[in-house]
């Protein structure tokens, strides 16, 4: 066995090819784009590396046959609350069911982090932002993944557990159909903000992407202040989001609540991209992009997945997020756009947005683990502190 840092471009296509491999004869598989994953080591495309560093490497069997692969990163902005130690990160994980392979490929990310300063490694994870290939399944694999989800076979478990690897924090997807009847209490609610001057909900205007660009950024960083992990993210840097997601974003499905002109609330969905891209095997270019925006003009996604919910908090403990809700299910219910809603994933340490799930009456579909190692052996280890509402 061989592990080949991936210095040029045969590597880089070995190592996207890895998870093909891993993944072939299961149906519900949808590899991603190769490009979107090329661009999360591309320092001219992932703003990360301003504040870290990324490592990827390819194993091989004596024979020649690709048998693994792992990324390994390391970001000062990576932070959980409660953790005083510098932690790095591995990902793209993909094995053979072995034991001995894991332990090399988990060993050869390890000493790297090491070398880096870091006195710890979380994984699977994403040199990114949380939405996206964030944790490992080990429930749900009964199902095509919604897009940006981890999909894995079920021993990758296994492998980490037997690595030594702990459960650091669980995450938690839920579904419901988008005609499912919401709970009593949810339009009670939205009459009682509606007849409350000042307050207004409305979907978002694709002219005006740059106004709510604006209002994203001032939600987003207030909800998520209070969990302490520098998760700040700027206008400029939504503008250029939501100018790439422009062409798939349905404005019908991204909504704001407001109280006078302040941004409050925020409801954010997308058409599963998944849905387009599983007739694509990893390719992106002019027919893909044709064959999309003709699929996207025939209706024939269904399905919606949740990409960012938050409320200022403030207004947390006031039914704005029943009102919010209820508002987006007047314009998209009965109407047969979609069908079925998988929300993004929440994680066991933030049981009020678990609670939101479940009021929808969603059911939990799939489960997710995002696993700790800890190199040195002062630190006790413990799974991720409940999250804080002030």
């Amino acid at each position: 066995m061989q592990v080949a840092e991936v210095k040029d471009a045969q590597l880089a296509w070995d190592f996207l090819e890895v998870n093909a491999m891993m993944n072939a004869g299961n149906p519900n598989y949808i590899r991603a784009l190769n490009n979107e994953v090329n661009e999360v080591f591309d320092p001219a495309k992932n703003k990360n590396f301003k504040w870290g560093k990324a490592k990827r490497w390819v194993a091989f069997a004596d024979n020649g046959e690709p048998i693994g692969r792992i990324a390994a990163f390391t970001n000062e902005k990576y932070i959980n609350k409660g953790t005083e130690f510098k932690t790095g990160g591995v990902g793209f994980f993909d094995c053979i069911n072995d034991q001995a392979t894991a332990n090399v490929l988990f060993d050869t990310a390890k000493q790297w982090l090491i070398s880096e300063g870091m006195e710890a490694m979380d994984g699977p994870i994403n040199f990114g932002d949380r939405d996206k290939w964030w944790g490992l399944m080990v429930e749900g694999f009964e199902q095509e993944p919604m897009y940006g989800m981890s999909y894995n076979p079920s021993y990758y478990k296994e492998l980490f557990e037997g690595y030594g690897f702990q459960n650091y924090y669980n995450q938690y997807y839920y579904y419901m159909n988008v005609d499912d009847p919401l709970p009593e209490k949810f339009p009670e609610r939205y009459e009682k903000f509606n007849a409350k001057p000042g307050y207004s909900v409305k979907h978002v205007k694709l002219r005006h992407l740059e106004k709510y660009a604006g209002d994203f950024a001032t939600v987003y960083n207030a909800a998520w202040a209070q969990h302490g992990e520098a998760k700040e993210i700027t206008k400029e840097q939504v503008v250029k989001l939501f100018k790439k997601m422009k062409p798939i974003m349905d404005e019908r499905v991204v909504w704001f609540a407001y109280y006078k002109e302040d941004p409050i609330a925020m409801f954010i969905n997308i058409p599963d991209l998944n849905q387009y891209f599983k007739y694509f095997n990893g390719q992106f270019g002019l027919m893909q992009k044709l064959q999309l925006l003709w699929m996207k003009w025939r209706g024939t996604n269904k399905r919606l997945t949740g990409l960012a919910f938050g409320v200022v908090p403030k207004y947390q403990a006031l039914g704005v997020d029943s009102y919010l809700i209820y508002a987006a299910g007047l314009q998209l219910q009965g109407k047969g756009w979609y069908l079925q809603y998988e929300m993004g994933w929440a994680g066991d340490w933030n049981p009020k947005m678990v609670n939101i799930y479940k009021s929808l009456g969603g059911k939990q579909s799939r489960q997710m683990v995002t696993y700790r190692y800890i190199f040195n052996e002062k630190y006790p280890f413990e799974s991720h502190p409940e999250m804080d509402y002030k």
